[in-house]
């Protein structure tokens, strides 16, 4: 047998469709049910979540990729190698069309610490190799590479930056948020299905698959166990619990963030603790990486009040209303309990939106949607890790389309201590190519240290002494193929919390 990269495995697994059809009948072919790749995630010490969905037919109308009403049995094998020669565990699993035939499996028994690779059988066809990884026991703090990345507008240029992280060999990827958007066809590189925008369930299915169909993005989650969260764009801009952000499209709001929550979980490696109750779905969660790392990861949307002084940027008295959150009060307490427990060297948050101060002017306006309208919550939060003597604490953001990196401060306005450590990634494509240096840096956010307008995503390499970070971006997603470079890096040191300059 020719030798081959672990990585033209996993890589070229996407290409392998067209390997494993090779000599088939047309007719095959155009059945083939795994259109839309594979993934992993959630990874455990001694497993992880196994995804796929049955699909020949993806952008289906009905949302139903082109499958029959009745259950598929899938096979599924997790290998120790790529070839498939040591099986380490096997099962079938039953697709429904209640749930657009996708598939959660929940592989348990594996040893921590380890690559494996996995793919599914059904109708006598196979899928795409994936690569998975299992956390490290309990105990253990072996280096951790993870990227992570945010807002994917189908329409605002080409996944390239995804094809790039899947090239990184990541041992870990978190996503978080807008992973799909919900409006119409625009005038972009390329434009969404369904044409108009998502309110229904079909619908939501059929832009996910749009979405999943992307060589670049299956890439991604063929390379490595993904975290995701999301943030509004998997439902409708800004919205907040179920208050919504406008009245159009019309119709019954809860009845359409039950269908875009539920469209979420048949698409996302996610185990059965997220399987969607009605219009709820529980997203946050705590995984641990051994005893280097815990990830709280958050829901900033579900949970939260609506913005306050009818959102946007502005000077508003009752973002500082002690009553109004973010979180939830039981996410928070959550979040507090967590930290306190000071599982890890370091604890990592992922979630949505901007986290420090970010003032917009003299006049003190800032963001309603970021933390700036909530800042009783943020307090809460600062302060709970701090009596908890949590002093590795760094934060995860997406949103904002562009990279920032900032020192969290106990008191912004004294600019007094430095507590934590801010990291914000730039978007897979939305923004389009950007400009390059961004215009945020200001002595009004002094604790504000870098601000970049380009496509990407960051890397860290985490050690039980630091974290390196580098910001990578690509010149161009309007056009496919630009390669990935470093923009900035920074070190930040376990116990000195804050940004250090390499």
């Amino acid at each position: 047998m020719n030798q081959v990269s672990r990585r033209s495995v996993v890589l070229g697994g996407i290409a392998g469709v067209g390997t494993v059809l090779a000599g088939a009948a047309a007719a095959r072919a155009a059945s083939y049910p795994f259109t839309l790749g594979v993934a992993s995630g959630e990874p455990s010490a001694d497993g992880f979540v196994l995804w796929t969905r049955l699909a020949p037919s993806p952008l289906a109308a009905d949302g139903l990729g082109g499958m029959s009403s009745g259950a598929v049995t899938v096979e599924w094998q997790v290998a120790t190698d790529q070839y498939f020669t040591q099986i380490a565990a096997s099962g079938s699993v039953s697709a429904v069309q209640a749930w657009a035939h996708s598939v959660h499996v929940e592989v348990g028994g594996l040893q921590p610490n380890r690559e494996y690779w996995y793919r599914f059988r059904a109708s006598g066809q196979i899928s795409p190799v994936g690569r998975a990884r299992t956390a490290p026991a309990v105990g253990s703090s072996p280096v951790l590479k993870m990227l992570f990345t945010s807002c994917s507008h189908y329409e605002a240029g080409y996944f390239t930056a995804y094809r790039r992280m899947a090239e990184e060999n990541p041992d870990l990827i978190l996503h978080l948020g807008d992973y799909i958007y919900e409006g119409g066809a625009g005038s972009g590189v390329r434009s969404h299905v369904p044409s108009a925008e998502i309110s229904s369930l079909a619908d939501y299915r059929v832009r996910h698959a749009l979405y999943k169909s992307d060589a670049d993005l299956q890439a991604a989650h063929a390379a490595a166990p993904w975290i995701p969260v999301w943030d509004d764009h998997e439902v409708e801009n800004n919205y907040a619990d179920l208050v919504r952000n406008d009245t159009s499209p019309a119709g019954d709001f809860t009845a359409r963030r039950a269908a875009a929550y539920k469209a979420y979980y048949e698409h996302m490696p996610l185990r059965s603790a997220q399987v969607p109750v009605n219009e709820n779905l529980q997203l946050y969660r705590r995984l641990r990486w051994g005893s280097l790392a815990t990830f709280h990861m958050l829901d900033t949307r579900q949970h939260r009040d609506d913005q306050a002084c009818g959102d946007g940027t502005k000077v508003c008295a009752a973002a500082d209303d002690p009553a109004r959150t973010l979180t939830g009060a039981t996410q928070e307490a959550w979040l507090l309990d967590g930290l306190g427990q000071r599982l890890g060297t370091w604890d990592i948050i992922g979630q949505q939106v901007f986290f420090a101060q970010r003032l917009a002017a003299s006049d003190g306006s800032k963001s309603m949607d970021a933390w700036d309208g909530y800042t009783a919550n943020r307090g809460r939060i600062q302060a709970g890790w701090q009596a908890s003597g949590n002093t590795s604490t760094v934060v995860l953001t997406g949103d904002v389309h562009q990279h920032w990196a900032a020192d969290i401060m106990d008191n912004y306005a004294t600019q007094n201590k430095v507590i934590g450590t801010e990291l914000v990634s730039t978007s897979i494509t939305s923004g389009g190519d950007g400009a390059g240096a961004g215009t945020g840096l200001s002595s009004l956010n002094p604790h504000v240290k870098f601000n970049w307008n380009r496509r990407g995503y960051v890397r860290t390499v985490t050690t039980p002494t630091q974290m390196t970070v580098d910001f990578r971006a690509l010149n161009q997603v309007t056009v496919r193929g630009s390669a990935a470079t470093t923009v900035q890096s920074y070190v930040i040191e376990a116990g000195n919390p804050g940004l250090q300059t390499v």
